[in-house]
């Protein structure tokens, strides 16, 4: 909770001033993201999903992953509210949550993280499988869908760690079994590795061998079952702007894995920025819920033909539009 009932109501110190200044700074920040941000990534996430699940003809095997991160986004934006509107992020809550919301939105924010950041490694691997081999079925469209509902069923096993922690905070510390868990800093280490280590390994994996074979010209350079240059361009931005949103989250939580929670022991102003700090990455991680799916809209060719497509479905209604018919005899074809 953000508040700054640490320090002496009368006391008129550099450390309340600070805490006052932090706590008015995150409700500003919170304020314009739910504003300007939160409308502008509900709409869009949910017209990538929309756009591309009707047509799915044409999708490709950047499309799921786009898709995949997209519903991702969408659990963000139902979580964002309840959290920037909450005691932990303005000093004038619109209301209080118990113990089991917390945890609610923890679970949800870190399956979301999970399946954000997974999706966008595999996105990196199978961009490099269909750029050295284009028509292998190894990263197909059919595979990829597989592949993002092991995502989400790996997110949530991996998120249970948060439950068990919080199920062992209300049983008896009798348990031997069950106190052993009430260690947090345990938690964020194991997200720390698996939601932000493993992946970040495995796309500066990916990306050397991607590197290393566009610097080779085959004859399969001219193959037209190669994805559009675009892609390329639209997976460097993707990666490098999930990463720059995700990283401070994580690197608070490295923080809290290695030095622990600070306490009432430590130095105020200390607790005051490790806690300002954390909000601020949690905001930012919020963030990667509509930069994403803006730079899809702007970067991907294809995007505005489907939108159209779309539209002009919707117009003709329940009768059959003529330019359906052709788009699917050329992809077909």
């Amino acid at each position: 909770m953000w508040s700054c009932m640490v320090y002496n109501e009368t006391d008129d110190s550099v450390d309340l001033r600070l805490c006052q200044d932090f706590g008015l700074i995150l409700s500003v920040f919170s304020l314009v993201y739910l504003i300007v941000c939160f409308p502008v990534g509900l709409c869009y996430n949910a017209l990538l999903v929309v756009v591309n699940l009707s047509n799915k003809v044409t999708m490709t095997m950047p499309d799921v992953y786009f898709v995949n991160i997209a519903i991702a986004g969408l659990v963000l934006n139902l979580v964002a509210p309840v959290e920037l509107l909450g005691p932990s992020f303005t000093r004038w809550p619109m209301w209080e949550y118990n113990n089991e919301l917390y945890i609610t939105l923890l679970i949800l924010f870190n399956i979301s993280s999970l399946v954000i950041m997974y999706s966008t490694t595999l996105l990196s691997l199978d961009y490099y499988i269909e750029w050295a081999l284009p028509r292998t079925y190894m990263s197909s469209v059919y595979n990829t869908k597989h592949v993002c509902g092991f995502i989400w069923g790996g997110a949530i096993l991996t998120s249970f760690s948060s439950l068990l922690f919080y199920v062992c905070n209300h049983v008896s510390t009798k348990i031997i079994e069950c106190s052993k868990m009430q260690n947090k800093e345990a938690a964020d280490a194991i997200m720390m590795f698996i939601g932000y280590v493993v992946p970040a390994v495995a796309v500066l994996y990916a990306f050397v061998l991607i590197l290393r074979i566009r610097k080779e010209s085959t004859p399969l350079d001219q193959d037209p079952g190669r994805l559009d240059p675009s892609i390329h361009r639209l997976l460097l931005a993707s990666v490098c702007m999930q990463f720059l949103l995700w990283t401070p989250y994580y690197m608070t939580l490295l923080v809290h894995t290695i030095a622990g929670a600070p306490g009432t022991h430590s130095n105020k102003q200390h607790l005051t920025t490790y806690f300002f700090l954390r909000c601020l990455s949690e905001l930012l991680a919020f963030c990667s819920s509509f930069a994403i799916p803006l730079m899809y809209r702007q970067m991907n060719k294809n995007f505005s033909h489907k939108l159209q497509r779309l539209l002009k479905r919707l117009h003709c209604g329940d009768q059959s539009c003529p330019h359906e018919r052709s788009t699917v005899q050329q992809v077909v074809t």
